[in-house]
C-alpha cells in the first residue's frame, strides 16, 4: 500500500485519547491533506458513530479512526480495594471520604469493532494488541485500512503476518501509550530513530515513524530513514481545535526543560508524560498497581475532579520529550508550517 494514495502529505495527527482530539482538529488535519485521527478506544459506539459523523459533516477527506485492543477484566475484588488503599494519599487530598467506583472498567472493544465497521473510516489505527487474520478481514472487506502499533520488530512482523496495511513505529520519545504487545513493556527501549531503520529492514508494509517528531526537519529525517510518513500526536495536542483542558494546555507550553517520564501509576500500563506530584508519590507502588483497564478507570475520578480544580498535580499530562517545541495554532496551520519546513530542510 502507498499511503499517499490515502493522504497525500505525510503527516499523520496522533489520536490523544480522553476527549483531547476533536472532530473539527481531525477534519482539519485531513482537509489540509494529512490525515487526521479521533481516538476511539475510550468512546462508546454510540460516541463513535456521533463523532464519526461530525468529522464527515467537515471533511469529505480520508480520516482515521484509532482504538485500543483490549479485552474487558473481572478483577479480582481485594485487588480494586488495594489499589484504592494505594491511591488514598490522591482521593483523600481532594476531600473525598471514599474513591468513587468506576461504573465500568472499559468500553467493550468487540462493539467498538462493529461500530468501526459501520463507519467505514478509510483507515483504522489500532494500539494495545493485535487484530485476528479474521478481523483484518472484515476491516478489508470494508474498505478499510489497517495500521497497527509496535514498538520493537518481533510486533511488526507479527501485523505483517496477519494482513496489516502498515505499521506505526513508536520509539520511547512518545508521549501517552505506546503499543507494546509482544514481551515486557520496560524492554521496549528504542528511540524512534534507532528503532525506525529495524522495521523498514524487517517488513515489507509502509512503516510511520512516531515518538519526538515535532518539525519538518524530524519529518525529513524520517521519511529519509525509511519511513512513508510520521505520526504527531503531542505536536496537535496545543493546536487550538485541541480540547484538552486549560491548565494542561498551559502546562505543555510552558514546559521547558521539565522532565517527562514514563509510568504505569495513572493507568496500569506505562505511558509517558510531564512529571508531577501523583507520579512521585505513587512510584512505590507502580510496579504492584492493577494492570490497565483497571487502574485507569480507578484514577479516572481522581484525574477529571483535578481537570475541575486546576490541580494538574493530580492529572496525567501525557506528551512527548519534544513538548517545549509544541506551537499553538490552528491544525492546517501547522500541517501548512511542517510542510514549508520539510521543503526547507
Amino acid at each position: 500500500m502507498n499511503l499517499a494514495s490515502i493522504f497525500p502529505h505525510p503527516i499523520i495527527q496522533g489520536p490523544t485519547a480522553g476527549g483531547n482530539n476533536t472532530p473539527a482538529q481531525v477534519a482539519a488535519v485531513s482537509n489540509a491533506g494529512g490525515l487526521g485521527s479521533l481516538a476511539c478506544s475510550l468512546l462508546s459506539p454510540e460516541t463513535i458513530r456521533t463523532q464519526t459523523a461530525q468529522i464527515r459533516a467537515l471533511t469529505d477527506k480520508p480520516f482515521c479512526l484509532n482504538f485500543f485492543v483490549l479485552e474487558t477484566p473481572t478483577p479480582d475484588p481485594a485487588e480494586v480495594a488495594r489499589a484504592v488503599e494505594w491511591l488514598k494519599p490522591a482521593w483523600s487530598s481532594l476531600g473525598w471520604t471514599e474513591l468513587p467506583t468506576p461504573a465500568k472498567w472499559c468500553e467493550d472493544f468487540s462493539a467498538q469493532f462493529e461500530a468501526l465497521i459501520e463507519m467505514r473510516p478509510a483507515v483504522a489505527s489500532f494500539t494495545f494488541g493485535i487484530l485476528s487474520v479474521e478481523q483484518i478481514k472484515r476491516l478489508h472487506e470494508a474498505g478499510i485500512a489497517v495500521i497497527g502499533t509496535i514498538t520493537h520488530a518481533d510486533e511488526a512482523l507479527a501485523w505483517q503476518s496477519r494482513g496489516a496495511d502498515a505499521v506505526i513505529a513508536s520509539g520511547t520519545e512518545s508521549g501517552g501509550h505506546r503499543g507494546t504487545f509482544i514481551g515486557a513493556q520496560e524492554d521496549a527501549k528504542l528511540t524512534t530513530f534507532e528503532l525506525l531503520p529495524t522495521i523498514v529492514a524487517a517488513v515489507n508494509i509502509p512503516v510511520i515513524a512516531a515518538g519526538g517528531i515535532m518539525d519538518g526537519a524530524d519529518i525529513k529525517r524520517a521519511l529519509d530513514g525509511g519511513a512513508q510518513a510520521v505520526q504527531m500526536g503531542t505536536a496537535f495536542l496545543v493546536c487550538d481545535e485541541s480540547s484538552i483542558n486549560p491548565v494542561y494546555k498551559q502546562r505543555l507550553l510552558t514546559a521547558g526543560d521539565h522532565p517527562t517520564r514514563l509510568t504505569r501509576t495513572f493507568s496500569g500500563r506505562y505511558a509517558r508524560g510531564l512529571e508531577n506530584r501523583f507520579m512521585r508519590e505513587m512510584a512505590e507502588v507502580e510496579k504492584q498497581i492493577p494492570a490497565y483497564p483497571i487502574q485507569n478507570a480507578l484514577t479516572g475520578a481522581i484525574r477529571a475532579e483535578a481537570g475541575k480544580r486546576g490541580e494538574t498535580e493530580l492529572m496525567s499530562l501525557w506528551c512527548g520529550t519534544g513538548v517545549a517545541r509544541a506551537r499553538p495554532m490552528p491544525a492546517a496551520k501547522l500541517v501548512e508550517t511542517l510542510l514549508a519546513e520539510i521543503a526547507a530542510a
